[in-house]
């Protein structure tokens, strides 16, 4: 198989892509984007900024974080831009917070959704959460501790972990699997 050449490629003046224009002969181009170019636009971030934060808020006020958690998992903005961005969220004013303040609370936001689909309960949540937690993932601390690291890896990892669980990939077997009895033929229906 042949292998293609390799040089240099100029972007496209606008969209940050490379026109076929542009590309030499056995060159490969870079394809469609998978993602838009405006998803960080001010007025992306300015429509989704306030729901997100109250949406944060309230899943932290569930949780009983301290001040002092919101602010790690929000990447440690200072206390007066974090409480100035609470008051506009409350109020229904316009905010933009920075991408990756939002990607933070995206994070977050992905965590709770999973929880709910695999546990149905907000305390049957907060027990897995705030239990230590024997996965590999977790070295034995609580999936929780990783969500208030002030890391962006620890909520995404906890992300992960609960939509690989969703998807059924699951860790390894627990307490819970073993009181499970296992499946029998009757039990499979293909549709």
């Amino acid at each position: 198989m042949p292998t293609p050449m390799r040089g240099r490629r100029s972007a496209g003046p606008t969209t940050g892509q490379i026109g076929a224009d542009q590309i030499g002969a056995g060159q490969i181009g870079a394809g469609p984007s998978l993602l838009l170019p405006d998803r960080f636009a001010p007025a992306k971030r300015r429509q989704l900024s306030a729901p997100g934060l109250r949406t944060f808020l309230t899943i932290a006020d569930r949780w009983g974080w301290t001040e002092a958690e919101r602010l790690l998992v929000l990447g440690s903005p200072g206390r007066s831009t974090y409480f100035g961005w609470v008051a506009k969220a409350r109020d229904g004013q316009d905010l933009t917070l920075p991408a990756d303040v939002l990607l933070r609370i995206s994070a977050l936001l992905g965590i709770h959704k999973a929880l709910m689909i695999l546990f149905g309960s907000e305390p049957a949540a907060l027990d897995w959460l705030s239990g230590p937690h024997d996965g590999p993932s977790f070295g034995g601390q609580p999936p929780m501790a990783l969500v208030t690291n002030g890391t962006m890896d620890g909520p995404m990892l906890v992300r992960r972990y609960l939509d690989a669980a969703r998807g059924g990939v699951f860790g390894p077997p627990g307490p819970m699997d073993e009181a499970s009895p296992p499946y029998g033929d009757d039990d499979i229906v293909i549709l």
